[in-house]
């Protein structure tokens, strides 16, 4: 059953194209945040986007399902993600959810991206590069949650805007410094820009967003970075955290997965425009890398955006 805040917020919402809801959030253009702190028994809000930035926190509902982007996770106890990308849809789901007494808080806003704001300044360079990251859905451990909850807890409490404002501006900075936070949607899917701080490596992703339906090989991207095969790959791994392998599997894991959803074209058809010649190879990849395979992860959106 949907609440009456539910059904009164789908009354604020217009559909898209692709059947996502594109919500029309009540933080007004004067207005520095929205909170929304509320008790429930599900999750009955379906998947959606929206133009202002959302930090959502979740707490009693292990067993909830959390779909941000190509992202899919059943979540625990406790659950703190950021969003800051207008384009990228999420949902939380109540799959096998047996809580009655779950607790969302909800916090919208609109600042700490501008390039030319107050908050590109020195102080705020933690916060502003975090924002950045969140374009991409960005989850935060139990450790980082537990240094905010307090924070959290009496937030929609405080009856001064001042304070309330400085009190979340505490909480981005906490989470801005803390570690072990990750980024769920993948970069391709999330069309987020592809950034780095070495021009080596930025010329190397640039290459490989551009020519991920082609065959790639390292003596190109070594080249490209005047390295040696073996010593861009260890510069590679060092660089980014992870090998050139699997970062070419998940820019082309982020491509499939858009297409499985945006277009309708057939999984085989899919496979070799991501640079893949064997569909067994795509689909073994796809289901390690996913949970599922191609034609599941799109019979699963299917049900999701069809909602309305």
């Amino acid at each position: 059953m949907q609440s009456s805040k539910d059904k009164q917020a789908l009354k604020r919402i217009a559909m898209n194209e692709n059947h996502v809801l594109h919500e029309i959030t009540p933080l007004m253009e004067k207005d520095a945040l929205y909170i929304a702190d509320r008790h429930k028994k599900e999750f009955s809000y379906p998947i959606h986007n929206h133009e202002v930035y959302e930090l959502n926190f979740v707490q009693h509902a292990a067993g909830v399902r959390r779909i941000v982007g190509d992202s899919s996770e059943v979540i625990g106890d406790y659950d703190l993600v950021l969003i800051t990308s207008p384009d990228l849809e999420h949902v939380w789901e109540q799959n096998e959810c047996r809580s009655d007494d779950i607790r969302e808080i909800t916090v919208q806003f609109k600042f700490g991206m501008e390039d030319d704001s107050f908050f590109d300044k020195t102080p705020f360079f933690n916060i502003h590069h975090m924002m950045k990251e969140a374009r991409k859905g960005l989850a935060f451990p139990l450790e980082a949650i537990m240094k905010v909850y307090s924070e959290l807890d009496r937030l929609s409490l405080l009856q001064d805007r001042f304070e309330a404002l400085m009190s979340f501006l505490r909480i981005l900075n906490s989470l801005a410094n803390s570690t072990g936070a990750r980024t769920l949607a993948t970069s391709s899917y999330a069309k987020v820009n592809i950034e780095d701080d070495s021009r080596r490596v930025l010329r190397v992703k640039n290459y490989i967003n551009e020519n991920y339906m082609y065959e790639i090989k390292l003596k190109t991207l070594a080249e490209l970075a005047n390295m040696s095969e073996s010593a861009f790959s260890r510069f590679f791994k060092l660089h980014t955290g992870r090998t050139l392998s699997d970062y070419i599997i998940d820019i082309r894991m982020g491509y499939a997965t858009r297409m499985l959803i945006d277009t309708t074209d057939s999984v085989s058809e899919i496979c070799f425009n991501c640079g893949y010649n064997n569909l067994s190879n795509f689909n073994r990849i796809f289901k390690r890398k996913k949970g599922c395979s191609p034609t599941e992860f799109r019979d699963s959106y299917k049900k999701i955006r069809i909602i309305v």
